[in-house]
């Protein structure tokens, strides 16, 4: 709770789907002077409006969770703007902030940058060991870039810039939006629709081989907060829930939670992304306390309830 007495934080990103649950736990812990930018406001692509959301902000901790992001479609129809975007907010964040002297700088990677073929659970030392999965390249390298500048603006100028890792989010608030969502909402919101419909089978992309991490978004929230408080070292830390399910099975599991009794069809003409997603994820338990608490089906009875109710 002291940690955070009269601090003035900015969270850009704030008013989004994680960004809305650090928020809500920077208030819990007593934060009352937090800052979050509106993008018809600030356009952090642009370095004016960086600048200008540093002279108003004024803050002593800056947490970047601004990103843009989506699915496999979604990168592989906007490679160009996923780097793009991504590397200019946080290029220039960064940069402005180590100008301004700002006490520390939380900056948000992602699980992404590992290489394709990483040894499963991902070690933050494997994460220079190969080239990431093509189809999510872009935005993995544009985001992996701020990792090393991290790192050469504390080694140039003793600036305390900290990068986590996490893995794929999902949760009460999450984007449903067809053209955009990762895998678990776009399947949420097929299974529900269908239901709804009367439809009697759902199409899925991929061969369902394919495995993936999942980490509840008010878990991620907690595991920010924590290395904002307790972490200032220079190496990457991943931030997960340390399991893994095929994406076969979380099909079955959500179809389970819907309540659909159609078919599942599956599109093998489109990719299945990265072959295997899991993390380590004892560096964060050694170095600031964290460990994921939401049991994974819980977490996405949760998801479930809220998007039927808020649809």
């Amino acid at each position: 709770m002291d940690f955070w007495q009269n601090k003035r934080v900015l969270v850009t990103g704030g008013a989004g789907f994680l960004g809305s649950f650090v928020v809500e736990k920077l208030r819990e812990r007593g934060c009352s002077n937090i800052f979050v930018p509106k993008i018809e406001d600030y356009d952090l692509v642009h370095i004016e409006a960086i600048k200008k959301v540093y002279h108003d902000a004024q803050p002593d901790i800056v947490i970047h969770l601004a990103a843009l992001v989506g699915g496999i479609g979604a990168n592989r129809e906007n490679p160009g703007r996923f780097f793009y975007d991504n590397a200019m907010m946080g290029i220039q964040l960064i940069h402005e902030g180590h100008l301004r002297k700002t006490g520390k700088f939380v900056a948000l990677g992602t699980i992404c940058a590992y290489p394709k073929f990483t040894p499963v659970p991902f070690k933050e030392e494997d994460l220079w060991n190969g080239y990431p999965e093509e189809t999510n390249a872009p935005y993995g390298l544009a985001k992996k870039m701020l990792l090393v500048q991290a790192q050469a603006y504390r080694r140039q100028y003793g600036f305390n810039c900290i990068y986590l890792l996490p893995v794929n989010l999902y949760g009460p608030g999450d984007n449903f939006d067809p053209k955009s969502s990762h895998v678990i909402p776009a399947l949420i919101k097929k299974c529900v629709d269908a239901l709804e419909k009367g439809e009697d089978r759902i199409e899925v992309w991929g061969t369902g081989k394919a495995s993936r991490e999942f980490l509840y978004v008010e878990d991620a929230a907690e595991a920010i907060i924590l290395a904002t408080e307790r972490y200032n070292k220079p190496e990457p830390v991943n931030i997960g829930a340390g399991f893994e399910i095929t994406i076969k099975d979380l099909v079955e599991l959500i179809v389970k939670l819907t309540g659909f009794k159609g078919d599942i069809v599956w599109d093998t003409s489109k990719p299945d992304g990265q072959p295997r997603r899991m993390l380590d994820t004892s560096k964060a338990e050694r170095e600031f306390g964290f460990k994921a608490k939401t049991l994974f089906e819980e977490g996405l009875r949760r998801t479930i309830e809220w998007y039927v109710k808020n649809r």
